[in-house]
């Protein structure tokens, strides 16, 4: 590319970037115009998060002229230094020391001061002086208060249920009108693929068909619901948030056996635990009054951490770092806020302190685990406090476990010591640094934690499970519903503080959150609510009006186009292909790897020094059951941006890039799935057309049109006219991966079938549910 083509695209960037920014202006001060009532949660409190807080905000430490404006009794409050003044007084602009601070044209007056490089927007000076001037009212942080069911908007022909209600009046207020519903082979792939991960087969597509016969929408919803593949899609969720990994992490990183855990988080998916419940046994199950193994079990969710097996390090230093992480899993993953900020200093933005971090982390410092567990000769896969799980346990109470050897089974779960062991803050987080010592509870600006619950994981969990606790129903809500629109009503599903975003449906959330808590906190009822409404049976047709008032679908307007998760798109080819081996549960499995990556991040010590890979069935499992070793996460499910499993995450990111394209084109699993779907297809038909037709609706669930059959077809004949010519490259191509390859399949129409369906798979639309 020359110079003068860099400098004119330089400089449509700048025009295009101008006009956005003046459309963007001008859209703001209608929007201040058209604001009956500022409100300081949806309009205030995140300009000063983000713009005043950092000095004048809950952190005690970082706090300036012992202002505070993140408090009502701080903000109406007079000056140190003149009393006569007032930081705001309601009411009343004159006297509102504020306003003329972040009015000033005095830099030495100005508010927040140059050298922090934050300023405040003309749209948010003008947001804060007509707040000022409507009384200044503050408001407890939106989601720290207990949802409401606020009453249900009008009814209209489009609306299945409420969600399309709240959903149908958002899209009004933003001059939009929802897409037509969208094509039934477009709903049945939809659906299968958020349930269960899996594209439906031909067969499923025909026998529901336009659902004008027998079966219904409803009943392929159910039919779904009930396949085992849900608890299967719903784990992928769930081990981000639990950080399940099949290696210890650090240096050495050796093997574990966690997958026990797994295999009970899909169990507990599929029978519809109720939420409730599923956080309780995971929380506290070992201390339920007579438990038994499968809720002990569940409670080795906080044991999925890294452990560090290196010799030399200081035991007390590496334990306080596991309930620090156990402590922050439990507040991201569970409650949706950021605990973590408060390890070493007061919150900056949230009202949290230090001493009620300290408070929480009392909860998970009273078990026997060690932060050194002997040296790394020594190594176990299970560390201490240790469930062992033997075969009378395999066929009673935990039979969910799928384990063929004899040998006991061993999982890392929670344990409870005698004796309270004492909590105290940690001088700036430091292990050898503690100070005042605290008792286990929980912060006050979420919920009181009541005199009558046990000082323990049981009564966090009761607390967490509480109806008044704000939070929690809120969180799994928003979390389901990111998964099904690719981003929730809350778009930082993980903070759901002063920092994250604001919801975009708050009486939705709200709505969702109590109705979930009423009916028993069902899980799957949820998601069958969900892809009942209208909202998600729409098209995903993308209009002009949709790209220009609202490019990001946060109002819902069309079914959002979301390319799948790393692990079901391997599901989707081994799937399609018929490669797919549906056992259900059972050890991780090491699928093909590149050469020399495993080997390039290993101290060379352990079992895990060296990467050695399965054979037979366990090449062909479904993705969630692929081997994570935390240094050396599965590369081709990081480059479809996976989570590397070292840490709590509760949402991922969607990229796009080469790299993609490149495994795509060339990945073993993906090149031998197509040489197998190829020479079934082949022998099934004996004709390039419904061979071709027959592999695109297994793939893509669809028909072919005629233009598409034209260019595959097209594309056949090439193929099939280069490996007549070069009849040497034709087992070359056919002899990728490990399923054995049939002497009657080693010929050039399969060889050339094989190319065609190499890119049917690398299609957009294979991978992308719309």
């Amino acid at each position: 590319m020359t110079y003068p083509t860099i400098n004119r695209l330089l400089a449509f960037a700048c025009i295009g970037f101008t006009i956005f920014s003046c459309n963007q202006k001008e859209s703001s001060e209608i929007l201040i115009s058209e604001i009956d009532q500022v409100s300081y949660n949806f309009h205030i409190r995140p300009i000063l998060s983000d713009k005043c807080f950092a000095c004048h905000g809950p952190d005690a430490n970082k706090r300036e002229s012992e202002l505070r404006l993140d408090t009502e009794a701080g903000a109406y409050a007079a000056l140190k230094d003149d009393p006569s003044q007032f930081v705001i007084k309601p009411g009343n602009l004159e006297e509102s020391t504020v306003y003329h601070r972040i009015t000033s044209e005095d830099p030495g007056e100005l508010m927040p001061p140059p050298e922090s490089n934050l300023a405040l927007s003309e749209t948010e000076i003008q947001l804060i002086k007509k707040w000022i001037e409507q009384g200044a009212k503050y408001e407890p942080h939106w989601a720290f208060v207990a949802p409401e069911k606020s009453p249900l908007p009008e009814e209209t022909d489009w609306t299945t249920n409420e969600i399309d209600r709240f959903a149908l009046k958002k899209m009004t207020e933003k001059g939009l009108q929802p897409n037509p519903e969208a094509k039934p082979h477009e709903l049945i792939k939809r659906a299968s693929l958020d349930l269960t991960g899996l594209p439906p087969s031909p067969e499923v597509l025909d026998r529901f068909g336009d659902f004008s016969g027998d079966l219904t929408y409803e009943d392929l919803l159910d039919g779904l619901l009930s396949d085992p593949g849900f608890g299967e899609k719903m784990a992928i969720i769930w081990m981000d948030i639990s950080r399940y990994s099949d290696s210890y992490g650090y240096q050495d990183d050796n093997i574990r056996t966690q997958w026990p855990y797994r295999d009970w988080v899909i169990h507990a998916f599929n029978e519809n635990m109720s939420y409730d419940q599923f956080i309780t046994w995971q929380l506290a199950g070992d201390l339920l009054p007579n438990a038994n193994k499968e809720q002990i079990l569940a409670t080795a969710f906080n044991r999925n951490h890294k452990y560090t097996e290196e010799g030399g390090v200081i035991d007390e230093e590496y334990r306080i770092e596991y309930v620090l992480d156990k402590t922050n899993t439990v507040s991201k993953g569970l409650l949706g806020i950021t605990m973590e900020c408060a390890q070493c200093h007061d919150h900056k933005y949230d009202p949290f302190s230090q001493k009620e971090y300290y408070e929480m982390f009392a909860f998970f410092n009273n078990t026997p685990e060690k932060g050194y567990q002997g040296d790394v000769s020594q190594s176990k896969p299970a560390k201490t406090p240790i469930l062992w799980v033997d075969q009378e346990d395999l066929s009673g109470v935990m039979s969910f476990i799928n384990y063929a050897d004899t040998s006991k089974l061993s999982v890392s779960v929670m344990g409870e010591l005698d004796e309270q062991r004492p909590t105290y803050i940690l001088d700036r987080g430091v292990y050898d640094a503690p100070t005042v010592e605290v008792e286990p509870s929980t912060p006050s600006s979420i919920m009181k934690f009541p005199d009558d619950l046990e000082e323990n994981r049981l009564g966090l969990a009761k607390w967490m499970t509480a109806r008044e606790n704000p939070l929690t129903a809120r969180v799994f809500v928003n979390l389901m519903w990111q998964e099904i629109f690719g981003q929730g009503i809350v778009k930082s599903a993980g903070d759901f503080g002063m920092q994250g975003d604001l919801p975009t449906h708050p009486e939705l959330l709200d709505w969702l959150a109590v109705d979930f808590i009423e009916n028993g906190w069902d899980i799957k009822r949820l998601m069958k609510q969900i892809l009942t409404s209208s909202t998600y049976k729409q098209s995903a047709i993308i209009k002009d009006k949709h790209l220009k008032t609202d490019p990001e679908n946060l109002y819902l307007a069309r079914a959002p186009r979301l390319r799948l998760p790393a692990e079901n798109i391997q599901d989707l080819v081994l799937a399609s292909s018929g490669l797919l081996v549906r056992k259900l549960g059972g050890p991780s499995v090491k699928p093909y790897m590149p050469e020399g990556i495993w080997e390039a991040a290993t101290s060379g010590r352990g079992v895990l020094a060296t990467y050695v890979q399965d054979k037979g069935d366990k090449l062909y499992r479904r993705g969630l059951y692929n081997f994570i070793k935390l240094t050396v996460p599965p590369p081709k499910a990081i480059i479809f941006d996976s989570s590397n499993r070292d840490r709590c995450e509760i949402g991922r990111s969607r990229t796009n890039t080469p790299l993609q394209a490149l495994v795509m084109m060339n990945d073993p699993m993906i090149l031998e799935a197509s040489r197998v779907l190829a020479g079934k297809m082949w022998e099934e038909n004996r004709e390039e057309e419904k061979a071709i037709a027959t592999s695109f609706k297994r793939i893509v669930c669809r028909d072919l049109t005629s233009k598409e059959k034209s260019i595959l077809l097209s594309y056949y004949e090439d193929q099939l006219e280069r490996f007549k010519e070069n009849p040497d490259q034709i087992v070359s191509s056919l002899s990728v991966g490990e399923y054995p390859l049939e002497e009657k399949n080693i010929n050039p129409e399969t060889a050339a079938l094989m190319q065609v369906i190499v890119s049917i798979y690398n299609l957009e639309e294979t991978i992308t549910k719309s």
